[in-house]
């Protein structure tokens, strides 16, 4: 097993599926922290602080394309199995595994989820007041990243993941509501299916600093902090 060589600078970026481009929160990131078990296979983890501008919840008895969750502050940890191509001036790495998340600061989007309440229900007005259950989440993931080296001792690297995750956080409460020309009228709501959809494409863009500039001799996956 070979051992640190090389650190860097990267800046990453979630798109959810359904959900708003949101950016990690820096410097409370540390990502590409490994061993390599030989010249072509290594493994990774590390953690990001992201604030998630908006996720979508599934699970519902209705569908939305807008967020129905969020803002909020999530962790997530992945850990990946690496697979290594190295020539004398780039590297392309296949990954893939699993991860952890686990939001917290939660809100839920009332007004995305009364819009999605009176689309389902026929509704002119709906006004929402729920109660949520948060849990940790965990999906799969893969990916892959290529480094080209500029210099020996200077990388630039571009990577893209593509997350499938959920979490649950079921709902209850009730929703009141009706229609211009009848009554308001009060539905309960108790949604124990629904879950976060953590699924979405990660990309970053990074710097390295230092190691063997692609040149074959044995390292470790890049440190990085965000």
């Amino acid at each position: 097993m070979s051992h640190a060589q090389e650190v860097g600078l990267s800046f990453s970026y979630f798109v959810p599926r359904n959900g708003y481009f949101s950016t990690p929160v820096s410097p409370f990131s540390l990502r590409g922290v490994g061993i390599n078990f030989n010249k072509y296979l290594g493994i990774q983890t590390g953690a990001t602080l992201y604030r998630m501008s908006g996720m979508n919840i599934v699970g519902l008895p209705f569908e939305s394309k807008e967020p129905l969750l969020g803002p909020n502050f999530t962790i997530f940890v992945p850990v990946e199995l690496v697979f290594q191509l190295k020539g004398k001036q780039m590297q392309f790495d296949i990954k893939g595994g699993g991860f952890f998340f686990y939001g917290f600061a939660q809100k839920l989007n009332y007004g995305n989820i009364d819009r999605a309440i009176r689309t389902y229900q026929q509704w002119d007005v709906a006004n929402s007041d729920l109660t949520f259950q948060n849990n940790p989440g965990f999906g799969t993931h893969f990916g892959g990243e290529l480094t080209v080296y500029v210099t020996n001792q200077f990388g630039v690297s571009f990577e893209v993941n593509y997350l499938m995750g959920s979490s649950d956080i079921p709902l209850k409460g009730n929703s009141l509501g009706g229609t211009m020309s009848g009554s308001l009228q009060t539905l309960p709501i108790d949604y124990k299916d629904a879950k976060i959809d953590f699924t979405g494409l990660e990309f970053s863009i990074g710097l390295i600093f230092g190691g063997n500039g692609g040149g074959g001799g044995k390292k470790r996956p890049p440190r990085r902090r965000r």
